[in-house]
């Protein structure tokens, strides 16, 4: 009978209706694991597919309400469905809000290395695109904001507020 090597019976694995392995434990706001009869904060659903338009307000209402993990759910969903040619583009948005999840919990190492990449990605996008705005997104305004946010948490050696060091996705609107 499965048991681990400290002598303790593993838990089942939770399943999804084809089997795969998933998580069912309830999540904090930044995505951690709660003990599963605590109350927890609703799950985005995976594979939505979304207009763009509506993949940026609806991670930007994420990111406005702390939520930086529920975001980079957001944003991949339009990583995996949407074009090949904008797949980087959402992948980064991506590792930006997981850069401010990571913050978010204190991790002051992995954090700051997220966003930056997620920074660089946009970056690197914008520029083999050709496109300052996709979407209405100030791009170079999000490279920004990531690249002073690592600096600010490497300084500080502390968690960040994600709902107050929210990025703007569409610059000042």
């Amino acid at each position: 009978m499965g048991s681990t090597s400290s002598g303790r019976q593993a838990a089942a694995r939770d399943r999804d209706s084809e089997g795969r392995a998933r998580n069912a434990r309830p999540r904090d706001g930044l995505g951690r694991p709660l003990p599963y009869d605590a109350d927890g904060v609703d799950r985005q659903p995976e594979g939505v597919v979304r207009a763009p338009e509506q993949t940026v307000a609806e991670a930007q209402e994420l990111l406005d309400a702390g939520k930086p993990f529920h975001a980079h759910e957001v944003f991949e969903d339009a990583w995996k469905a949407g074009p090949e040619g904008e797949r980087a583009l959402w992948r980064g948005l991506a590792q930006l809000a997981v850069g401010l999840t990571h913050s978010a919990r204190g991790n002051v190492t992995g954090g700051p290395r997220l966003l930056r990449r997620g920074a660089g990605a946009v970056e690197a996008w914008a520029s083999d695109a050709g496109e300052r705005r996709p979407y209405g997104m100030d791009l170079a305004g999000l490279s920004a904001w990531a690249r002073e946010l690592a600096g600010v948490v490497e300084e500080s050696g502390e968690a960040v507020d994600a709902g107050g060091r929210a990025p703007r996705l569409r610059g000042g609107e």
